[in-house]
């Protein structure tokens, strides 16, 4: 990934330095369970542990020469340890360090990215909260419904959220395993038991059943819970956007003193953050192609997945740690506009509170049909006429003879609409959770 999107921490997991560094742990690992067999000397395995260092630029020379980055890794190892180094790779297969290299390095990939979720929640749960008794006006197909509340928008996402760190917590643990189990998986040079004793010293599990590699509904697995969680903030990045557009203006990006929003018009502000977490929200899903066209290989393996999993496993993890800390940026630092929001909400003079009405309506007596087509024939003059849906309601005699005013203006009423808004944060236990965070 390139540096623009690629934070630190991340960033360290995925270089070629701590690639080399995760093999020779693997390798060490299973000499630490012959050792324990008594199929390899302790002093040499103590040796090893006292020379072996891995140089990325001078396997990377090596691996100019033999084509094969495996082979460069143990003769760099080779030439700092001498004749002890007889032993690593014993009995051992290129996939079995690769692929267990691969669980060690997405597993805790995995683990920060659930960490970053985490605060984005966390700054969720806290505007949700802020804003649970904000009004503003509800939208189905980019029209005015009926309304809502800003925070109870937050909070769909944030238990969105939840459900996206549950994926990722059931893709870390799919892919927090380990194989040593040679060439097609039969443990024809080492013992199921090496693997065993290897894998734990690793924290892994080992895999029940291998070829040569690890099979990768796995890592397909893995590329989907970083994509969906891709497509929430996405979801997140996009309705900020809509909402942001000058002619609804009910949020908008932070705006910083010193910065500048288009190189002819001094006046903009762009949602430039949240049309990048858009943008790079697609790389997501489409390393989510690659990786499920990785699942079939021929017979127990060939080599076609790896070159595009040396892409998009890192990528996938750097970009969706940088996703998220942006969004939780995002969120954090969203302007939230109150009186536009209300002065949206009040564009349509009344027209969101007609299912209020017909439902009275019905209460009242009416059928379902003569309720709807009463209100009905009320809204069209409110559409046609620029009036308020009260006042025509109080000119229709079909309805004023149901229903009293006091009645109609309990129906036009917003906080009959939201009564309910409140008890949804008490069920979803967002107020719980932000208590919690907050001890």
């Amino acid at each position: 990934m390139i540096d623009r999107y690629t934070r630190p921490e991340m960033g360290a997991l995925f270089t070629d330095q701590r690639k080399f560094e995760t093999w020779l742990e693997i390798e060490i690992a299973i000499l630490e369970a012959l050792v324990e067999k008594g199929e390899v000397p302790a002093a040499d395995l103590a040796e090893i542990k006292a020379k072996a260092t891995v140089d990325a630029e001078r396997i990377s020379e090596i691996e100019r020469e033999t084509n094969h980055d495996v082979v460069a890794f143990l003769r760099n190892v080779s030439e700092g340890v001498g004749d002890a180094a007889r032993w690593v790779h014993l009995g051992v297969t290129s996939s079995d360090v690769v692929d267990t290299a691969w669980a060690i390095l997405l597993k805790e990939a995995g683990e920060r990215l659930i960490a970053e979720v985490d605060k984005l929640r966390a700054v969720i749960a806290r505007r949700a909260i802020e804003h649970r008794d904000t009004p503003m006006i509800g939208r189905t197909h980019g029209v005015h419904a009926e309304p809502t509340t800003f925070g109870l928008k937050l909070a769909v996402y944030w238990t969105e959220l939840g459900r996206d760190r549950l994926r990722l917590e059931r893709a870390v643990e799919t892919m927090s395993h380990g194989k040593i189990s040679g060439a097609v998986g039969t443990f024809a040079h080492l013992d199921p038991d090496v693997e065993e004793s290897a894998c734990r010293h690793l924290g892994l599990t080992p895999a029940p059943i291998s070829t040569q590699i690890l099979q990768r509904d796995r890592h397909a697995e893995f590329a989907f819970a970083l994509a969906v969680t891709g497509a929430t903030l996405e979801k997140i990045a996009l309705e900020v956007r809509h909402l942001h557009r000058t002619e609804v203006r009910e949020v908008q990006e932070q705006f910083t003193s010193k910065q500048t929003g288009s190189s002819s018009m001094p006046h903009k502000r762009n949602p430039i953050l949240c049309e990048r977490i858009c943008g790079l929200a697609r790389i997501l899903r489409g390393n989510l192609q690659v990786a499920l066209e990785n699942v079939a290989l021929w017979h127990e393996r060939d080599i076609s997945h790896s070159s595009a999993e040396r892409v998009v496993l890192p990528d996938g993890c750097i970009l969706l740690d940088y996703l998220l800390a942006k969004t939780t940026s995002l969120v954090d630092n969203l302007v939230v506009l109150p009186e536009n929001m209300m002065l949206n909400l009040e564009k349509m003079r009344g027209l969101v509170f007609s299912q209020n009405l017909m439902l009275d309506l019905v209460r009242a007596g009416r059928t379902r049909g003569e309720a709807y087509r009463a209100v009905q024939r009320a809204a069209a003059r409110v559409w046609d006429e620029n009036l308020t849906f009260r006042e025509v309601i109080l000119q229709d005699p079909e309805i004023t003879e149901t229903l009293s005013v006091e009645e109609i203006d309990a129906a036009v009423s917003l906080q009959r609409s939201l009564r309910n808004a409140p008890h949804v944060f008490e069920r979803i236990g967002i107020l719980d959770r932000e208590e919690a965070l907050a001890r």
